[in-house]
C-alpha cells in the first residue's frame, strides 16, 4: 500500500496529492506547519502542537483551516491510512490560492491544508542518541520571527546543508552578539559545570519548541536546575553538555561543536537521562 496524503478534503495517493500553482505557500511561504512525533501509534504532545499552530496562524492572519474538531480527526485518518506506528505526522497550511500579488488576497480566499505521515524507525534515533551528533555553529541569517513557524525556512536549509558538507548533523545558529539562538531545526541547551540545565529564554528570536516546553516540565519534575537565558558559543564549548530537543530529535546529545568536543566527548549523563525519561511525561493521544 501506498503513502497516502490529504489536501484540502481530499485523502490522494502521495503521486497525485498536489496543489495550484498559485498556492500562497508555494508563490510566497505564505504558510505555516507543525510536526507532531507518533510514539507507539500514539500522538506525542497533539494539544501543544496545535495550540502553537493556531497561535501562528494568528500572527500571519490565516484563517484556521478546519475545526478544532476536525483537525484532530484528519491527523488520525493520514496516520492510519499510511499505517504509522512510530514516525511523525506533518500539516501545512497556507493562506489559500489567489493570483501572484504580494498584499493579502481581498476577499480572502480558503486557506489550503496538506497533511502526511511517514514511519521512522526508533531504533535509529536510539543509535544516533547512544553515540552522539555533531553540531556546527553558522550565523543567524533569519528572518525577525522565528517564532512563528513558516515555511520560509530556506536560511535554515542553507545551515543545515552547511553541517551536512562538515560531516556533521545540526548547525547552531549564533547572532550578532556571539549568543546561541537555537538550531537550524532544533532547540539548543547546554549543561554547566554547575549542573545547570541552560536553555534560550522564548522570545521572538526562537520557535518556543514543543519538545523543548514539555522538556523543561519533566526537568522541573525530577527536581533538576535549569535556567531560560541566553548563552554564548564560547560557554556553549566549555559546557560540560550539550544536546538539542525537537519532536523527531527528541533529546539528543551534541558531542562535539565546530569540531572540537563537547564535555568527553560522549553523550552526557543528563542529556541521556532526560531522554530516557521523556515519553514518561509527554502527553499521548490516539
Amino acid at each position: 500500500m501506498g503513502r497516502i496524503a490529504y489536501v484540502n478534503g481530499l485523502y490522494l495517493p502521495h503521486e497525485q496529492a498536489m496543489v495550484h500553482v498559485e498556492d500562497r505557500g508555494y508563490q510566497f511561504g505564505d504558510s505555516v506547519y507543525e510536526v507532531c512525533e507518533i510514539n507507539a501509534g500514539a500522538l506525542i504532545d497533539e494539544a501543544r502542537h496545535l495550540a502553537r499552530l493556531k497561535r501562528s496562524l494568528g500572527e500571519l492572519r490565516i484563517a484556521m483551516p478546519l475545526s478544532e474538531a476536525a483537525l484532530p480527526f484528519v491527523l488520525r485518518q493520514v496516520m492510519r491510512r499510511n499505517r504509522v506506528k512510530d514516525g511523525y505526522v506533518y500539516l501545512q497550511v497556507t493562506r489559500g490560492v489567489a493570483p501572484r500579488e504580494h498584499s493579502f488576497p481581498t476577499p480572502a480566499v480558503r486557506p489550503s491544508l496538506v497533511v502526511t505521515a511517514r514511519s521512522i524507525d526508533p531504533s535509529k534515533g536510539a543509535a544516533a542518541a547512544e553515540k552522539g551528533i555533531a553540531a556546527i555553529s553558522q550565523p543567524d541569517i533569519r528572518w525577525g520571527r522565528p517564532d512563528i513557524k513558516t515555511t520560509d525556512l530556506l536560511p535554515n536549509v542553507l545551515a543545515r546543508q552547511a553541517a551536512k558538507e562538515k560531516g556533521a548533523y545540526e548547525a547552531w545558529l549564533i547572532d550578532a552578539d556571539g549568543m546561541v539562538t537555537e538550531g537550524a531545526a532544533t532547540n539548543a541547551w547546554i549543561v554547566d559545570h554547575n549542573n545547570v540545565i541552560v536553555t534560550r529564554h522564548v522570545d521572538n528570536g526562537i520557535l518556543s519548541g514543543v519538545t523543548r516546553g514539555t522538556l523543561l516540565d519533566l526537568i522541573r519534575k525530577e527536581g533538576l536546575q535549569v535556567q531560560e537565558r541566553r548563552f554564548s558559543l564560547a560557554e556553549a564549548k566549555e559546557a560540560r553538555e550539550a544536546f538539542i530537543t525537537g519532536a523527531t530529535t527528541l533529546v539528543m546529545p551534541v558531542v562535539s561543536l565546530d569540531g572540537e568536543p563537547v564535555g568527553d566527548g560522549r553523550p552526557g549523563p543528563l542529556a541521556t537521562r532526560l531522554r530516557a525519561l521523556f515519553h514518561k511525561i509527554a502527553e499521548r493521544s490516539v
